[in-house]
């Protein structure tokens, strides 16, 4: 039997839903609450992700005692997870670094950007292959062979979730970072019964299919992850969305604390460059002070804070890569809220590293998805860019290298429609490929001398750059 590295992928691709599913929940499986929409209806739509990971992680040998012995902080939001996760996973290795707790930190984050192990890693580098295909091959043949209550099989997330939880538990970490997927409530992550903390990044609208087109339901969702007993703790939110935390960390007799910039964060740091970065680490900070209070004596240091802000590393998010002549800004913003910080980041940066020769500015832009209204994203997007002297603008698609005849077209006529109405004297270019759009922005960029290049919307685009960029950094 092939049990290799390139087989575990295979066999995970083939678990991935073209499309979600837009009908009732299937029978066979328990009832659920329901999220209630603007007008106090049920939105939940297809088989909530949740469902199925407790039978299967028993069928691994994982109790629920197990999971809740991980020592977990669980992360939801619609903005920054990621970058709250790899802040937390920093302060807690400097923290173990000096004073032997904790010795193991796994990280379970989604998606990835340029390789499936970097979802999950233990002291932040990703899995081995070997133990990747490893541990897969281990879950994957029992869930094969089991006969549950209920005919179905663990999909695409479902998997890398217990993959996660499977591994953590074999390699003994003393704590473990998890992110959510999408949502919180009837996310598979939350399967988890007793995290030690909680966290709720910057919410705004995205995945609407899933959570709901209103602020209130999408908080609704993400609140899901906080349990009775455990410490939670969110970035600061509008009005509607923290009523709607606060009403249900109340119905669950928790006490959530909203916090604010931490003030002893240092000033003029490039790890915490845009400003929401220090949202995100200050909430992190919370997070790992509250984590280290319940697990040891030991607080965190002003030496843990500084070396841990310094460490501090998260690929594909405002993240600047220099080649000479070309200035590469990547940022895998891909809502209406993280596009407009990602342009603003991109201005303020490009300003400083903006040297004397004639520069030539660029947008390379990728988004092909149904989860959400990609065309409101991208006209966020290019209003947030008048004016800021960008002449041309290069729409591609998620190939690397290769040409994908089955990708429409269509996307990249919208984003040139309205990009054109914004900025009419600009340049538009269609690439079929991320790596011609590289080298269609590195050919403008040797006519003026500099380029300046943001690329952004999806993290399949920005993962792509990354991997033919090499990822060398500033």
């Amino acid at each position: 039997m092939d049990m290799s590295y390139k087989r575990a992928i295979e066999i995970l691709n083939t678990k991935i839903r073209p499309q979600r599913p837009s009908i009732a929940p299937t029978g066979g499986f328990p009832s659920l609450g329901r999220a209630p929409n603007t007008n106090g209806e049920s939105g939940l739509k297809g088989t909530p992700s949740i469902l199925g990971m407790k039978q299967w992680l028993n069928k691994l040998g994982h109790s629920a005692s197990d999971i809740n012995r991980l020592n977990i902080v669980h992360v939801a939001g619609t903005k920054g997870k990621g970058s709250t996760c790899a802040f937390i996973n920093s302060f807690l290795k400097t923290h173990g670094e000096r004073t032997g707790f904790p010795r193991k930190v796994g990280l379970y984050t989604s998606p990835y950007l340029i390789c499936p192990e970097e979802q999950i890693r233990i002291n932040f580098k990703p899995l081995s292959r070997d133990l990747f295909a490893k541990y897969f091959f281990e879950v994957d043949n029992i869930l094969s062979q089991s006969h549950l209550e209920f005919d179905t099989r663990p999909r695409y997330l479902q998997s890398f979730a217990l993959l996660s939880f499977h591994a953590f538990i074999r390699e003994g970490v003393d704590a473990a970072i998890i992110e959510t997927h999408h949502g919180g409530e009837y996310d598979s992550t939350n399967v988890i019964e007793k995290p030690l903390v909680t966290a709720i990044t910057p919410l705004g609208i995205d995945h609407i299919k899933q959570l709901g087109s209103s602020i209130e339901s999408i908080a609704w969702h993400k609140a899901g992850i906080f349990k009775s007993g455990a410490i939670a703790f969110s970035a600061p939110q509008e009005s509607t969305a923290m009523e709607v935390l606060r009403k249900r960390g109340s119905e669950k007799s928790i006490n959530l604390q909203f916090v604010d910039i931490d003030p002893s964060l240092p000033a003029d740091t490039v790890q915490l460059q845009p400003d929401v970065q220090r949202v995100n680490c200050s909430l992190a900070l919370a997070c790992v002070r509250s984590f280290l209070a319940q697990k040891t004596k030991e607080s965190l240091s002003i030496s843990d804070i500084l070396q841990g802000i310094s460490q501090f590393s998260w690929p594909g998010r405002f993240q600047l890569v220099i080649e000479d002549r070309f200035q590469w800004f990547l940022d895998s913003a891909h809502n209406e809220m993280s596009v407009g910080i990602a342009a603003k980041w991109f201005l303020e940066s490009s300003q400083i590293h903006r040297t004397t020769s004639p520069i030539a500015r660029v947008l390379v832009f990728s988004m092909i998805t149904e989860q959400r209204d990609k065309a409101a994203v991208f006209e966020r997007l290019a209003a947030s860019l008048k004016g800021s002297s960008v002449q041309h603008a290069i729409f591609t698609t998620y190939e690397r290298d290769h040409k994908n005849i089955l990708q429409s077209s269509h996307d990249q006529d919208v984003y040139a429609e309205i990009w054109k109405g914004l900025h009419p004297t600009s340049t538009v270019f269609f690439e079929p490929t991320i790596r011609g759009a590289l080298e269609k922005a590195k050919e403008i960029g040797k006519e003026y001398g500099c380029v300046q290049t943001l690329v952004t919307g999806s993290q399949h685009l920005v993962g792509g750059a990354l991997s033919l960029l090499g990822s060398p950094s500033a």
